[in-house]
This record gives C-alpha cells, structure tokens and sequence, in this order.
C-alpha cells in the first residue's frame, strides 16, 4: 500500500468532531433513505442555465419551496480555490442549513449547473504542513527540506504523491467537517468514508445502510454516539459551453426525467461489468465475480463480460468499465433508464475542454442516471472510485447518492453528476391520509390518521421490510413531527399564518434501507380570517418579459411576491400590481407566492396559493 495520510486521522479528528458538535448539536438519531424532503437544491442566481435545471429538477422531483438556496457565483469560474469555496459555498451552506434548523431532516445537497467542477486544495495543503510538520512523511530525495527558504515547494515535495490537490464540489461537501477545519490529512485521506460498506467483521450486520445526515460512524463503520457525519452531495449537471465539455440542457432534462420515471420500477436489465487487460480495468475487475453473484441472488441480472463496452446489448441497467476512451455511439448498447455507469480513468471529471479522455457526460447523454469522474490525475487508486459493490447497494434500494457514497473510500476528487434520488429498486409506500381531501380549508387541531401500502411486502430483511417503521411530518418543508405505524397524529394549525400550506407526510420503511414514500396535500388555514387575492396576467412568458401579478390582501401593512422563499418584490399597502424580472426566476416551470403582511388586527401574514408560471426560451 503507498504511504498515505490516512494513518494519522484519527488525529485530527479532534478538532473536526468539535466543529460538527457546536454545529448540530445533539438531534435525534433515525435511519432512512432519501426522499425529496431531504435534499437540499444548491441554485447559483447568476446563471439561466443553473435557474432553468433547478426549476425543472424542482417540479419534476417535487423539493419543497423551502428546501432550495441560492448562492451567486461566476458562471465562468468552473475550478476554484479552496478558500473561496469554502467562504462563498460550503459555509453558507452548512450556516443555512444550521440557522434554519434543517439538519434534522436535510441529508443531500444538490448542486444545479454552473458552480465549480474543482477545488485546489494547495493553500490547505500548505497552512498544514506549516503548522503540522510532524504529521508530514520525510521529503522525497532531491527535495527541499524543511529548513530551507522555499516552504511552498517544501510542503508540496513532502505531501504524498497519489494525494493529488484537487477536490470536487461534492466530494468535499460530503467531507464538510474536515474541509471547514481546514484539515487536509482528514479530507484527503484514502480512508476517510466510514459510511463506505466494505466485507469486515465489524460491518457484517450493516451490509448496507440508508443515509442520514444525523448518523456518526466510528473507525469500523459501525453507527456510534460520537463520531464522523457527512452530507451526501451530487452536482445535477455540467453544461456545456464553449469551455465545458459537458450536456446540453435538452440531455440534462431527458437524463433527469429518465431517472425519476425509473424510481421503483424494479427493473429488469442487465448490469455489464466489463473486462481488459487496462490498468483502469484491473483495479477492480477481482471482485466483479462475487458481486455478479450477489445481484443474482436478487433476481437482478448481471454479467461480465470482455472488451471496451459492452457490445451490442439493448438491456444496460448499469455499466462498470475500466478505459480512457470510448465512444458509446459505436457501441450498438442502449442505456436504460436509471442506470449507474463509470468507467474510472483519469480525467473523467475534468471538464474542460482542452482536458483528454472521455468524460463522464458521455454517459449522461445517452441516458444514464448518474455516472463519475476523477477532476485531476488520480492515479490507479482503488479508493478513489466506486468499487463494483455501488450497483449491489444500488439494487438493495439505496438512491444513486447512497451507492455512491457507500462504495467509495475516499471520495474527495470524484465528481457524481446525476440525479441523487433515482431509486429503481427502492420499495416506495403509497401514502393515504383518510378523508383528507386536497384543498381542504383547516381550522384549530386536526387529528390525522396515515396509511401506507408497500408494492412489495415480502422483501428480506434487514434489507427492506415492507412494513411501516413510522410517519414524518413536514409543513411547508419543515418537519414538525412523527408518528408511530399505527399512530394518529396531532396537527395544531392555530400557530400557523392564514391561507395555503403544503402538508407532506412521509412513510419510512422499516428495515436498513428504509426506503421513503410521501403524500402531499395542500390545505388552507383559517384561524384569522386573513384573506389574500392574485391576478395572473399570463401563465406563459417569454424569458426577458416581465410576469405581471395583481394581488389583493384586506387589511394587510404589505404585500410581497416570493418564489422558494426568497422575496422578489414587495409594495406598501393591502394591494399593488408587480411586475417580476422573468430572467431572476429562470427559464422553466417556477411556483409564485403572494404574501399579506399582518396589520392592525390581524395578527398573521396570509399567504396565497402557488402561482404557477411557465418562463420559455426567448
């Protein structure tokens, strides 16, 4: 094994460990797989292509209104420092996230197109070997030591090789902790991921396991009281431009709808691992045969075979190769929906143009869910890629999010571009709420009774159990509690502002997967009497043309038109008409809100149903 940092991370765990427990203290610890409810949507405001993915991956998967950030970035700026990502991106993320309380429920951070791809990690790495050098390994021969001038070209000559200086967007925000105490011997270990299932003794009851943000591992893996937390994070695209080798938009929203139509569908394809004499191949192609044996054990179809791609095969649920080029066309397979594929080579998530090698949006384009890449040379490092067993997880009924990050030890360079939710073998519940009507108009405390059907009851455990482990509940995004399998549960609207509320209840899975179905209802508070109108000029508008919005609220100090949370505009008095910039709002399918500003008497906002508008291309 090549000399590594990972042999010293449990010492500077220390200061990582601090952080994450002034930041999230401690909440509850509870299983489950990922739904909607639980991602984060990332939307840099700066760019038409990063508001136009956004706006389709949010009505197409349903994310809550308050469950998206926008953060402003240059568009142009694809490979960034780590200190500006760190400023401008990870920590107003992770603040967002702390100062609203949603770490009790958000697990995955999704990133819209059009942040940087890459993050040089020269200043951490430089800042610890000045103010760690013991930690450090002696310099290679012909080096600078320490003692001279050159401290740069010192730390560099001492850092171990295979730890290229490069992170990814979502690799480094799922090693949050590490990256915010400016610890590269954490983040850049080989070893770091302790949510990565691997066959040891310690492991053996958790074979595979739904995430959590809430969840703490310690060194084996297993689930502790005290120990390391990640968020899982996924880019939904990298578009293409002049500089970009990445997916146009008509790719990105067939790949994103291919793999929500795929959730739950259980397919019935093939998973090609395939085989050749490639270094890129042979770093994992020993453990191709247990793993085909364990997917056939689950009635899910897998085979390895040999070459470059797998040839003239119309049924690729998913695709594991080892090759620096290849062009898929040529191939004769076809994709199907919701598949995982990768082909682990050295640039595969570099995107720029002038970089060599295939990237990882060949898959993209012809269909998959999710695929990954490397953003700087990796070398032939097993750790640094998923490992065959991503597809095992895969068909166990984990997102595409949890297999990633479940099969890859060290995840800091591999950028995962795709749709973090796809889940074609997930045993989803079908939720009912017993009389409860949409559009209902609610008054003081509501008693609820939920039901959940599973459309596949027998599955093993502690995989899946097809029963009911028990009911989140969410208001406007916000968990407000959880009831037992066999519970009611008690609402209190009185607290809440008049007028529409989108109440969303969430059926966990019992079993280690725990596998997540929700309902959502919209309802209409009346404990005040508040009142609020809107007038649509036009549900249609082209990009650049304004949307233009009466409202009307008696009695209101205000009015303010929102969209997810963030105010677009607001007008003194109880009515006005607006007229909004479609071009802030994005090209797409985007959810308005008017808001009444509580008056004298009126001890509430009121707030107006969604307004649905259509922004097309101009």
């Amino acid at each position: 094994m090549v000399p590594v940092l990972y042999r010293t991370w449990k010492n500077s765990l220390v200061a990582s460990c601090l952080l994450v427990i002034v930041l999230f203290g401690r909440n509850r610890i509870t299983q489950g797989g990922g739904g909607p409810e639980n991602v984060l949507l990332v939307v840099n405001p700066n760019s038409p292509t990063s508001l136009a993915v956004a706006n389709f991956y949010q009505s197409l998967r349903g994310i809550p209104d308050s469950n998206v950030l926008y953060l402003p970035w240059d568009p142009q700026e694809q490979v960034t420092d780590v200190d500006r990502f760190r400023e401008k991106i990870l920590l107003p993320i992770v603040e967002h996230l702390t100062r609203q309380g949603f770490l009790e429920w958000i697990d995955c951070v999704a990133y819209s197109a059009d942040f940087p791809w890459g993050i040089e990690l020269q200043k951490d790495i430089q800042r610890f070997a000045e103010e760690h050098p013991e930690l450090l390994p002696p310099a290679r021969p012909g080096r600078p030591s320490d003692g001279e001038k050159n401290s740069e070209e010192s730390a560099s000559s001492r850092w171990p090789r295979v730890l290229t200086p490069r992170g990814s967007l979502n690799g480094l925000t799922y090693l949050y902790a590490g990256v915010l105490a400016r610890r590269p011997d954490y983040y850049m270990s080989l070893r770091v991921n302790q949510y990565m299932r691997r066959a040891i003794p310690e492991q053996k009851e958790l074979p595979t396991l739904g995430f959590n943000s809430r969840l703490q591992f310690d060194e084996h893996g297993n689930l502790a009281k005290q120990g390391q937390r990640y968020l899982l994070s996924m880019v939904l695209a990298v578009a293409a431009d002049e500089d970009t080798r990445g997916n146009t938009l008509e790719e990105i929203f067939e790949y994103l709808r291919r793999s929500a139509a795929a959730d739950g569908s259980f397919p019935q394809g093939t998973i090609y691992f395939v085989q050749n004499d490639d270094i890129r191949s042979r770093t994992r192609d020993p453990a191709y045969p247990e793993v085909v044996e364990a997917l056939q054990k689950l009635d899910v179809r897998a085979e390895i075979v040999h070459g470059i791609m797998p040839e003239n095969k119309p049924d690729c649920q998913g695709v594991m190769m080892g090759t620096a080029e290849f062009d898929w066309a040529r191939s004769g397979s076809i994709i199907l929906p919701g598949a995982i594929c990768d082909h682990l080579t050295s640039l595969g998530g570099v995107m720029a143009k002038s970089a060599g090698q295939t990237p990882l949006t060949e898959f993209l384009r012809y269909g998959a869910a999710a695929a990954s890449g490397t953003v700087i040379e990796p070398f032939a490092i097993a750790e640094k890629f998923p490992l065959p067993t991503i597809h095992l997880h895969y068909a166990r009924g984990c997102t595409t999010a949890e297999a990633f990050y479940q099969s890859v030890y060290g995840p800091y360079q591999l950028l995962i571009v795709g749709d973090p939710l796809c889940r074609p073998w997930a045993n989803i519940p079908v939720v009912e709420l017993q009389e409860f009507p949409e559009g209902k108009t609610v008054q003081g405390v509501l008693t609820l009774h939920p039901r959940a059907e599973f459309p596949r009851p027998g599955l093993p455990q502690p995989i899946g159990g097809g029963q009911v482990d028990h009911f989140e509940w969410f208001v406007d995004g916000r968990l407000v509690g959880r009831s037992g399998a066999n519970e009611a549960f008690v609402l209190d609207t009185r607290p809440w502002d008049d007028g529409y509320h989108e109440l969303r209840v969430v059926a966990v899975e019992t079993g280690l997967i725990a596998s997540r179905g929700e309902l959502v209802v919209g309802l209409t508070s009346d404990n005040f009497g508040g009142q609020i109108s809107v007038k649509l000029h036009t549900p249609q508008v082209r990009l650049g043309e304004p949307v233009r919005l009466h409202v009307e609220s008696p009695g209101a100090l205000a009015v303010v038109v929102r969209q997810n949370g963030r105010v677009l505009a607001r007008k003194i008095g109880a009515q006005a008409d607006f007229e909004i910039d479609s071009r802030k709002l994005g090209m797409g399918p985007v959810r308005l809100q008017a808001v009444g500003i509580g008056g004298p008497g009126r001890p509430k906002n009121t707030i107006s149903r969604p307004i649905s508008v259509i922004i097309e291309r101009e």
